[in-house]
């Protein structure tokens, strides 16, 4: 029997046309990873056979889609992406319910309550069932940063439901460096990488370690992180990871944290972009000591 599948989107023209000439009532189960993202592994594997369970009959009110978290950032922002894997169910236009992290039966029950329960087992390869809940999140670590300055004029909404605006206008001057100072030459020695990551991290009070630039982040998790950081006024240094993979490889062992951007003050890891708007929900204020005007 003829099954549905997962159908990769890989642009946003993509997205909007095959959503916008779908029934109202057709229910989306939005898929968002990244190839780096050791869970999204098995959430791939969960996902697709749970599609394999429905007909393709079901095509015209039920559709399966994966979606790169990075390749298409303006997708990923429209339904507040902070960490993958991220399940997404959307119906009549509007999210009902989304999931973060690849537990198998917390990702089956939300999407049977929406889609109805497939009509053949959940199983791999004809054999192997869904597999057991795996916990996606990496730990929360105490926090502490490093820092660099951009004025806040006109600051970009953080607020993801909404179109992404223009950011170029927030970009560092021409005559700032592109990046944080190099220590240290390149070297293999493991001592030397470390004491030169020693001294990256401490290089501004606040530190942001990204994907491109903040006049170009080279991915969504980056760009909204630039946002927020921009939104309150932080002055704060920057490394383009994707300059230097030594320095990209080394600071995952260094901090323990393996996905980027990274940020930290006075030298400490406060974590990822899901971390950083935690720290905001709980402490609007969190930024205050690193603000240009604090600093002036």
């Amino acid at each position: 029997m003829a099954t549905l599948s997962l159908q990769e989107i890989t642009s946003e023209e993509q997205f909007n046309n095959l959503t916008s000439s779908a029934s109202p009532s057709t229910v989306f189960i939005l898929y968002f990873h990244t190839p780096w993202a050791a869970p999204c592994a098995q959430m791939t594997t969960i996902l697709s056979t749970l599609a394999s369970t429905y007909p393709s009959s079901r095509a015209s009110d039920l559709s399966f889609l994966t979606i790169n978290a990075e390749d298409i950032p303006e997708i990923s922002e429209t339904y507040d992406v902070t960490a993958v894997p991220f399940t997404v169910i959307v119906r009549d236009g509007k999210v009902v319910e989304s999931v973060s992290g690849s537990d198998a039966t917390k990702v089956r029950t939300a999407v049977e309550k929406y889609a109805g329960t497939g009509s053949t087992p959940a199983s791999v390869n004809g054999g192997t069932k869904i597999p057991p809940a795996l916990t996606a999140e990496p730990q929360k670590q105490q926090s502490s940063v490093s820092t660099s300055e951009e004025p806040n004029g006109g600051a970009e909404n953080t607020n993801t439901s909404t179109a992404t605006k223009d950011l170029s206008g927030y970009a560092p001057k021409e005559s700032d460096p592109q990046t944080a100072p190099a220590y240290s030459g390149g070297t293999d020695q493991r001592e030397e990488l470390t004491e030169r990551l020693g001294k990256l991290v401490k290089a501004a009070p606040v530190m942001l370690f990204m994907k491109g630039t903040p006049s170009a982040p080279q991915c969504g998790f980056s760009r909204q992180l630039v946002s927020i950081l921009r939104e309150n006024q932080v002055k704060y240094g920057f490394f383009n990871i994707l300059a230097d993979d030594e320095v990209r490889q080394g600071l995952k062992a260094f901090s323990d944290w393996p996905t980027f951007p990274q940020l930290y003050t006075d030298g400490e890891l406060v974590g990822g972009l899901d971390i950083v708007r935690e720290e905001l929900e709980s402490d609007p204020e969190f930024f205050k000591p690193y603000r240009a005007s604090a600093t002036a």
